[in-house]
């Protein structure tokens, strides 16, 4: 009785493996999808001969978009010229990071460059530059002092 059970349930899972590989179009090729349509399998290549797209700017990206007294809006220094910057430090919202007119401060004397302080600091932009504050535009400090 035992091996009338277990040849049956063997004959079932054996059922059940031959049914589901029988969805298969069998010849390498994807079956259609119950719309109709095959399945895209491979994105269109360009043609090499035809025009290239042209980019388009529908904004130029010297522009800032930003909240009334938070930062720098306009264009944005692109050279590595320095800057000196007055004002109250402010902290970011991750910790350790201080904030002075819509720049990120980074580096300098942390005696100095407290949250709070008013302060002037000379350095340059660095806009490129990738940080873990999630705001502001990175400013590597060169010197400071409290104003």
């Amino acid at each position: 009785m035992r091996t009338i059970r277990i040849a049956a349930a063997a004959l079932i899972v054996c059922t059940a493996l031959a049914a589901c590989a029988g969805q298969d179009a069998g010849d390498g090729a994807a079956a259609p999808n119950p719309t109709g349509a095959s399945p895209v399998t491979e994105l269109p290549t360009p043609d090499p001969t035809g025009p290239l797209p042209q980019p388009t700017d529908p904004v130029a990206p010297t522009a800032r978009s930003g909240h009334p007294g938070k930062g720098p809006v306009g264009p944005q220094p692109t050279s590595t010229s320095e800057l000196t910057l007055t004002g109250r430090i402010e902290s970011g919202v991750e910790p350790g990071c201080l904030l002075l007119d819509g720049y990120l401060l980074l580096g300098g004397p942390r005696d100095v460059l407290t949250a709070g302080t008013t302060v002037t600091v000379t350095g340059q932009p660095s806009p490129g530059l990738m940080t873990t504050c999630q705001q502001g535009t990175p400013f590597k400090v060169a010197s400071a002092k409290r104003a």
